[in-house]
């Protein structure tokens, strides 16, 4: 093998996309192509058997996201291949499960032959800058992620500094009760109520028992305050 040749696997499950995605690679003077597979099954089972430095993986193959699942079984074992998703697929969920597998770059099907090429020598050399509308969408997923830690972190310091009396509010407010019906469950005044319900909103930093009980809904807690 000549130095510094970059060892290429595919894995496209249309037959012609596979056999042009190999051309296009043979026909360069630093790559070959080591391996080529139909199914997110074959391209594991190849890069168990050989070494290679890229692989051009499609998402969707025997299944929707087979490309994602084979990226994410390669990765466990080789963490050094580089693998460039190769898809039709521009959703941002499809984007964020498929960079979120360690995967170094995401190309659309039909870009220009030099613009492959490109990526692929840039992921070979760490390199890689990704296309504007795949960096957004990532940077998006990440920042989100963030706020959700953050949310998260303030839930439980919040928690923590409940009352068993304040716990048990939550858990009728989780349940749809209305103020009187608390009263009446628990047999206390209404204003006491009103003013428990006060320290609650307080401690979590809301103007409603609403947005107390939608931000236990989105972490998905509600089974910290089950009887």
């Amino acid at each position: 093998m000549a130095q510094g040749m970059i060892r290429e696997m595919v894995a496209e499950d249309v037959e012609l996309l596979l056999e042009d995605f190999c051309d296009i690679v043979d026909q360069e003077l630093d790559m070959e192509v080591v391996g080529a597979a139909s199914s997110g099954q074959q391209i594991c089972a190849l890069a168990q058997e050989k070494d290679c430095d890229v692989i051009l993986m499609d998402v969707e193959m025997e299944t929707m996201t087979a490309g994602i699942l084979a990226a994410e079984n390669i990765l466990a074992e080789k963490p050094n291949i580089k693998i460039i998703f190769l898809t039709a697929h521009e959703t941002d969920s499809i984007i964020t499960s498929a960079m979120g597998t360690g995967a170094v770059d995401y190309v659309v099907k039909g870009c220009d032959d030099a613009v492959l090429l490109d990526h692929i020598r840039r992921a070979y050399t760490d390199t890689t800058v990704l296309e504007a509308h795949i960096r957004q969408t990532v940077m998006r997923e990440y920042t989100r992620l963030h706020q959700s830690e953050r949310s998260l972190i303030f839930f439980f310091n919040s928690v923590a500094r409940l009352t068993p009396v304040e716990r048990e509010l939550v858990r009728l407010l989780l349940e749809g009760k209305k103020t009187a019906e608390i009263a009446r469950i628990r047999c206390v005044e209404m204003v006491t109520v009103k003013t428990q319900i006060k320290g609650l909103l307080n401690k979590f930093d809301c103007s409603r028992t609403k947005e107390i009980v939608q931000m236990i809904h989105r972490l998905g807690l509600e089974h910290l305050f089950l009887p």
